[in-house]
C-alpha cells in the first residue's frame, strides 16, 4: 500500500523525533552524530541549489572543511581565525584548477555555505555543550536544547495552523506566497508560551527573563530563517531543498530555523546568561 504523504510526515516523525530527543539528552559523541547529520545533508541540497544558479560549490571540499569545523568545536585544536584563514587560501587555490564556470560565483557561494552551515551548525553543538565545564551540570545542555527544538516545532505548527484560520496579509509573498503575518504572530506567541511551559519543567536553572528571550529568538529570528531558506529555494527554482526526508522535504528544510537560531541563542548564552 503506497503511503500518502501525510502518513509519510507522521511515521518519519514517530520513528525520528524520540532518536533526536534522546542525542539531545545524552550529548558528547551521540549529539555530534546528530548535528553531523543536519550539516553535511544541508550543505549537499544547498550546493544543489547554488548551482541551479551557476555556482558551482565545491562540495567535497566544503563537506570536509565543514566536518573539521564541528570537530575542531569539540576539541578544539585551532582558534576560530586561523581556521578560517585555512579555508579561504583552500578554497582560493582550489578553484584556480577548476576551470567550471564563474570563479567567483564559485568561491562566494561555497564559503556562504561553508559559514551559514558550518558555522550555524556550529553554534548548535555550542549550545549543547554549553555546560560542558561542570559535568554535574551536563544535563542541562540536553535539556535547554529540547526544549529549543520543541519550541521551534511548536512554533512552526502554531505559525501554519494560525494562517490557513486567519491569515489574510501575506508578509513575504515574493518568497513564500502562503505565509501570513498572522500566522508569523502566532508562531511568535506560541514559541514563548512553549519556552516558559518548558521552564516549569525542565529549565528551573535558568531565570525566567532569559527564557523569554530565548523564546523570542526562536519566534522571531527562527521564523527568519525559514524565509531565508525559502528565499534561496525560490531563487533557484525548488520547491524543497530534497527529497531526503519522505513527506518532510529536505534535511535543510526540517532545520533552517533552528540553524539560524542558534548562533543568536549562544551569543546570548555566553553574554547574557546568570
Amino acid at each position: 500500500m503506497k503511503l500518502g504523504n501525510t502518513a509519510k510526515r507522521i511515521l518519519v516523525s514517530v520513528v525520528s523525533i524520540p532518536i533526536i530527543l534522546a542525542a539531545c539528552y545524552t550529548g558528547k559523541i551521540f549529539f555530534f552524530i546528530l548535528v553531523l547529520g543536519i550539516a553535511l545533508p544541508s550543505f549537499y541540497e544547498f550546493h544543489f541549489l547554488a548551482n541551479a544558479k551557476n555556482a558551482k560549490v565545491n562540495l567535497i571540499i566544503g563537506e570536509i572543511i565543514i566536518f573539521l569545523l564541528l570537530l575542531n568545536n569539540i576539541i578544539h585544536y585551532i582558534n576560530y581565525f586561523d581556521f578560517f584563514i585555512g579555508v579561504v587560501f583552500i578554497i582560493s587555490l582550489i578553484e584556480l584548477f577548476r576551470n567550471d564556470g564563474s570563479a567567483i560565483l564559485n568561491i562566494g557561494a561555497t564559503f556562504l555555505g561553508i559559514f551559514y552551515i558550518g558555522l550555524f551548525s556550529a553554534s548548535i553543538l555550542g549550545i549543547r555543550e554549553f555546560y560542558t565545564a561542570n559535568q554535574a551540570l551536563y544535563y542541562r545542555g540536553g535539556y535547554l536544547i529540547i526544549s529549543i527544538l520543541g519550541s521551534i516545532w511548536i512554533c512552526d505548527s502554531a505559525a501554519f495552523f494560525g494562517g490557513t484560520a486567519l491569515g489574510k496579509h501575506k508578509i513575504f509573498p515574493r518568497i513564500s506566497p502562503k505565509k501570513s503575518w498572522e500566522g508569523s504572530i502566532f508562531g511568535f506567541i506560541f514559541a514563548i508560551l512553549s519556552m516558559i511551559l518548558a521552564h516549569l519543567f525542565l529549565l528551573t536553572f535558568l531565570p525566567l527573563s532569559e527564557i523569554i528571550i530565548i523564546g523570542i529568538i526562536i519566534g522571531v529570528i527562527g521564523q527568519f530563517g525559514d524565509f531565508v531558506e525559502s528565499l534561496f529555494k525560490r531563487d533557484a527554482g525548488f520547491k524543497d531543498s530534497s527529497g531526503l526526508i519522505p513527506g518532510h522535504g529536505g534535511v535543510f528544510d526540517r532545520f533552517d530555523s533552528l540553524l539560524f537560531s542558534a548562533p543568536v541563542i549562544l551569543l546570548t548564552l555566553k553574554y547574557f546568561a546568570r
